[in-house]
């Protein structure tokens, strides 16, 4: 089998800033991949469309566009997706962190800044920003530091019962065997394996594998593939209950989650 070759990316910017708030948004090629690297400023990377995945010293987070992932002054990290993706990054100065967390964090997306850093994307700010592009940026700031914290979209876990889970699941998103039989899998009890999920993961195992499978529907949607044969591949009965799903997790539809990405992956 042929190994697939990533392609590295480079980041644009490295010693300064065009002004103290700055936006970008770039595309990604499938298998895209942004060495390690840091800077003397603060990054809010979020996804457009597709599925962005960023590591640091201390976890890996998947950033869907619901979520974005917010990188402190000086954190070493390195970004990097499996699927054509595009991402954004809002790059603030030190002197523009104060109000935000001093740990990598996982930031909720509201519709209102949604609708902001889509406005950005279509109109990017110029070089240096205005200075109603400025006062723009200043908001976008304000609501980052006013945002929901989350965790990991779809965490990982140390303990090589759960993780050996986890692995099964990712290669195979529409395995639907129950969670006795995954415990089973892997030699131990339903009670073990419930428990540690929610002691690792925060949450069920149920809901971790809907988050994936959501993660991975982003994708499949990207590529046109129809509603009703990812459903079928993600192990849902009808496209019914795969559209209830997504749009539980996303609050929309994946026509509607298509349709909105597609137009600004451009």
């Amino acid at each position: 089998m042929q190994k697939k070759t990533r392609q590295v990316l480079l980041a644009p910017y490295t010693q300064e800033l065009p002004g103290a708030i700055y936006f970008r948004s770039a595309p990604m090629p499938a298998d895209g991949f942004y060495p390690p690297h840091h800077h003397p400023w603060g990054e809010f990377v979020s996804a457009v469309s597709g599925v962005v995945e960023v590591q640091y010293a201390g976890g890996h987070y998947v950033v869907p566009p619901q979520y974005g992932i917010w990188l402190p002054p000086h954190t070493e990290h390195l970004a990097q997706n499996r699927r054509e993706a595009w991402h954004s990054s809002v790059y603030i100065s030190v002197a523009e962190c104060a109000a935000l967390p001093t740990q990598v964090t996982a930031l909720t997306v509201s519709p209102l800044l949604r609708a902001m850093l889509e406005h950005l994307h279509r109109q990017p700010p110029g070089i240096p920003p205005s200075e109603a592009e400025t006062r723009f940026l200043k908001v976008l700031v304000d609501l980052l530091a006013h945002a929901e914290r989350a965790g990991s979209y779809l965490p990982s876990s140390d303990d090589p019962l759960v993780q050996k889970v986890l692995n099964m699941l990712e290669s195979d998103p529409g395995d639907s065997r129950s969670v006795a039989e995954l415990a089973a899998h892997v030699h131990t009890s339903e009670r073990t394996l419930v428990r540690r999920c929610q002691r690792d993961l925060g949450m069920t195992l149920a809901e971790w594998r809907q988050r994936l499978r959501v993660v991975k529907a982003m994708s499949l949607l990207a590529q046109g593939r129809t509603v009703e044969s990812i459903a079928l591949e993600l192990g849902y009965a009808s496209s019914s209950a795969f559209i209830t799903m997504f749009r539980r997790l996303t609050q929309e539809t994946p026509d509607e989650y298509r349709k909105r990405t597609v137009g600004l992956a451009r």
